[in-house]
């Protein structure tokens, strides 16, 4: 994704080159299991404390694989007798509220939940008789510190299997964050983070919000059961960050900007081969940061780089490309043993946006401890691409969430086709599933993306624009926390349809449909948006002019610009939750009653820009009847275009269809001889888009004679239409 380089601030889209970063999606992704979430006063007080078990099945099934907060990667089972029991150890004695069992395949029918003071002597809190496997959410009354599943007789003829033994207590105590020193513990294909030596599971954010609004979003990102933020730089404006993360018991992944970081080309184009300066420079200032947070008790790990190996081929290419992504993978090992030498308790990892770039990374930098990587639409393909690889580190996801626009294929009119809110949700639901589903390798994600911005990519990405909550916000809930259970949920828009999609007259009306519920049977207001990314590059959302026609069908009045626009029907309910729908709209010039009588004539021009973007851009271009074509002038004043009939000719209406280089003043003149002018029409006000000026005149030759340019450029028409 392609970012600015300043501290904190988020992504917006990447480029089309990532398109080869990842190959297909792997078949086998595993869909996320759940577990009801804890009610406002409960704390889950068993995840990460110690457990034990009368049995375990085999290798990896042991009892702590239960309280670890994978409910699809590890669960512990039992032998295949009826009297097995998992306890775990809360640490002192609670007061308990409830108990979640989340059952794999082979479960109890009969069981009993138990507490114990010391471990020895036991009181049930809850039997259960005729358990049919899933998610059993269990409401207790009592207290202790050691609470037990005791099995009474199993359903069939294996053993006991928990994928996850939740114990909550509504007391009011909570465990203070795990402290201590940060290690990625294990062997090969068996590791795990660990903070002060108690497994963690990495569910996170990608961090948006300014520092300043912290305070404000925090909270509400701990209460999605997040537990990690990333950010892409650290200096002097990162501690009261930090600081209000550790008030709410979050850490963060601390980022370090190298060029060229975001992608494709992105915030310059260093050589890392050559330039000491800016590797010595930067090695300085990430040793001053990384002293200066060290000790902070948010600091999870140490992120050195974005997606620099992909984006230097924006840079360099053929054996100059290898030299230089050798010598960037170099250097990132260089940062790496810096900050080892000053801080020996936090891991450092280095993001990229391509498991290609693995490879270097494996050969130049073994002192990374774990490896990251930002992965969308072909997330569960990064499993088999490891495992291919043959790599010897762990990794965590760094940026993922629905399908990006460098992604999905072409609508109609030739955009990307952007995946609706259902699809949207469904893909942080699926990208988790196969991050939890390569248990022992993926440490866990920082999921993209939490941010405000009410844009284009802000409307693509961010889990809740201008604030609004959207189905994607509850998917990466439900994801971390087990549930959504008793949460007001969005608006769902569906079946949007857009009429005329592809032809839609400036300035004219176009009709907009889509259905919409809410599931909660809140009362729905809707804002029709337009955004012109793909017509002017304006990534804004503006509000349109429309009107409801009734049956979930509006009238929205099209821009003046002509292009592919994105429209965005937006869903409200009132209470803080929001469903987007978005399609394309092509706005073309409105229709001219009468014959294009200049369609395919002989046209010149004062001049014409040869080699320029996608010119050459001759005359003859301005009288072709397509409006992706173009004349483009020198960037000079004065310049004129001139259309021969063949013969005087009536006319009565010309249509001027501008590209952004417009005149701002003009004059329409007329010739019989293609020497003798006369002017029929003048302006000093043009604003470009579309003139349609009405004439009664009857001419062989018709010039425009182009006096003041409305920007630097020159002057550029997609059409110069002459009606008769």
């Amino acid at each position: 994704m392609t970012r600015p380089p300043v501290p904190l601030s988020p992504p917006r889209m990447r480029g089309p080159v990532a398109l080869i970063t990842l190959g297909a999606l792997l078949a086998s992704c595993v869909t996320l299991a759940t577990a009801p979430a804890a009610d406002a006063a409960d704390t889950l007080l068993s995840q990460g404390r110690p457990a034990t078990a009368s049995s375990q099945e085999g290798d990896g099934l042991a009892a702590p694989a239960a309280v670890d907060g994978n409910l699809t990667g590890t669960r512990w089972a039992s032998r295949w007798t009826d009297a097995e029991w998992l306890q775990v150890d809360l640490g002192a004695t609670r007061n308990l509220s409830r108990v979640v069992l989340s059952w794999e395949s082979a479960y109890g029918k009969s069981y009993e939940i138990q507490a114990s003071d010391d471990g020895t002597t036991w009181r049930t809190l809850k039997s259960v008789t005729g358990g049919d496997g899933g998610t059993d959410d269990l409401a207790v009354s009592g207290s202790g510190r050691y609470v037990r599943m005791q099995g009474v007789a199993r359903a069939g003829g294996y053993g006991y299997s928990l994928w996850e033994f939740q114990v909550y207590g509504g007391d009011g105590t909570t465990n203070p964050p795990p402290g201590g020193p940060v290690k990625v513990a294990g062997a090969q294909g068996n590791w795990r983070l660990t903070v002060g030596g108690q497994p963690y599971t990495v569910k996170g954010l990608t961090w948006g919000p300014s520092v300043a609004d912290a305070p404000k979003y925090l909270p509400d990102v701990k209460s999605m059961g997040v537990n990690t933020i990333r950010t892409w730089g650290t200096d002097g404006s990162t501690k009261p960050l930090l600081d209000s993360a550790a008030a709410q018991g979050l850490r963060v992944v601390n980022g370090f900007w190298l060029q060229p970081g975001g992608g494709p080309g992105s915030g310059g184009c260093v050589n890392y081969v050559t330039d000491t300066t800016y590797k010595t420079n930067s090695l300085n200032e990430f040793a001053r940061w990384v002293d200066a947070y060290k000790s902070h008790p948010a600091t999870l790990m140490w992120n050195v780089g974005n997606e620099s190996v992909l984006g230097l081929q924006n840079c360099y290419s053929g054996t100059e490309l290898e030299a230089q992504r050798n010598a960037y993978t170099a250097f990132v090992n260089d940062v790496a043993k810096k900050i080892h030498s000053i801080d020996p308790d936090h891991p450092v990892t280095s993001t990229d946006a391509w498991t290609g770039a693995w490879p270097y990374y494996k050969r130049n930098a073994p002192d990374l401890d774990l490896y990251s990587m930002n992965s969308y639409g072909n997330l569960c393909k990064v499993r088999q691409d490891w495992i291919d690889g043959g790599y010897t580190k762990p990794y965590i996801i760094t940026e993922t969430g629905p399908a990006g626009e460098w992604e999905v294929p072409n609508d109609a009119n030739g955009v990307p086709d952007e995946p609706t809110d259902v699809q949207k949700a469904e893909g942080y639901a699926k990208a988790w599933g196969c991050v939890t589903g390569h248990a022992g390798v993926a440490l866990g994600a920082t999921m993209f993306h939490y941010g405000t911005e009410h844009d284009f990519g802000g409307v693509w990405f961010n889990l809740l624009p201008d604030g609004l909550k959207r189905l994607s916000y509850y998917a990466v809930k439900k994801a971390y926390k087990g549930s959504t259970a008793g949460d007001n949920t969005p608006p769902v828009v569906s079946n949007m349809t857009v009429t005329p999609a592809s032809s839609a007259p400036a300035g004219g009306e176009f009709s907009v449909r889509a259905d919409v519920r809410d599931p909660d049977g809140d009362p729905v207001t809707y804002k029709i948006y337009l955004s012109g990314n793909y017509a002017n590059g304006d990534k804004r959302l503006i509000e349109a002019r429309w009107r409801a026609t009734g049956n979930g069908t509006f009238a929205v009045t099209a821009p003046e610009k002509l292009g592919v626009w994105k429209v965005y029907v937006q869903a409200e309910d009132g209470r803080g939750n929001a469903g987007i729908e978005t399609k394309s709209v092509k706005v073309v010039a409105p229709p001219v009653t009468g014959t294009n009588v200049a369609l395919n004539k002989p046209t010149t021009a004062s001049s014409f820009q040869g080699s320029y973007g996608d010119c050459p851009c001759g005359p003859q271009l301005a009288v072709d009847g397509k409006q992706e074509t173009r004349w483009a002038s020198d960037w000079s004043d004065p310049q004129w275009i001139s259309t021969d009939l063949g013969a005087p000719t009536p006319i009565r209406t010309l249509q001027l269809v501008w590209d952004p280089a417009y005149a701002k003043a003009y004059e329409v003149q007329v010739s019989n001889d293609g020497t003798t002018w006369r002017t029929v029409h003048s302006t000093t006000t043009g604003n470009g888009d579309i003139d349609t000026i009405g004439l009664n005149e009857t001419a062989r030759h018709v010039r425009l004679n182009l006096t003041q340019r409305g920007t630097g450029w020159g002057y550029s028409l997609h059409e110069f239409g002459i009606y008769r």
